[in-house]
């Protein structure tokens, strides 16, 4: 239970990160207030998108995915940030080109600091 509850918190950070990290890069993505909380909030329900609905789409496009020999899940992580911006109106995001740019980022940022957090086997 812990280790769950870690892994959340964890996924909570890093996709906030994320996405600050994307707002401040790509000008076409936004929030509405630079305030702490505002993000906060994103990062938080991006987490639960990605731990709900996400493994369904990923499920549902398996054929595209294997296909593209994984590539598909670019447009799969887009349309999740862009689904966040449908849901939560403080994050502002212009296009879908946008969305798939801020889920990679989001992606490269969650590569990052699990690489540095994640203890190492030895």
């Amino acid at each position: 239970m812990r280790k769950q509850v870690f892994n959340l918190l964890l996924r909570w950070g890093i996709n906030s990160l994320g996405l600050w990290i994307a707002a401040s890069l790509i000008g076409s993505v936004s929030f509405d207030e630079q305030r702490v909380s505002v993000i906060l909030w994103s990062g938080l329900i991006l987490a639960v998108i990605n731990a709900l609905i996400k493994p369904i789409v990923v499920i549902l496009s398996l054929p595209a995915i294997v296909l593209t020999l994984g590539l598909f899940v670019v447009v799969v992580n887009g349309l999740m940030v862009s689904l966040l911006s449908k849901l939560y109106g403080q994050l502002n995001i212009e296009s879908f080109g946008a969305a798939i740019v801020t889920g990679l980022v989001i992606g490269l940022v969650n590569f990052l600091v699990t690489k540095v957090v994640e203890p190492k086997d030895i």
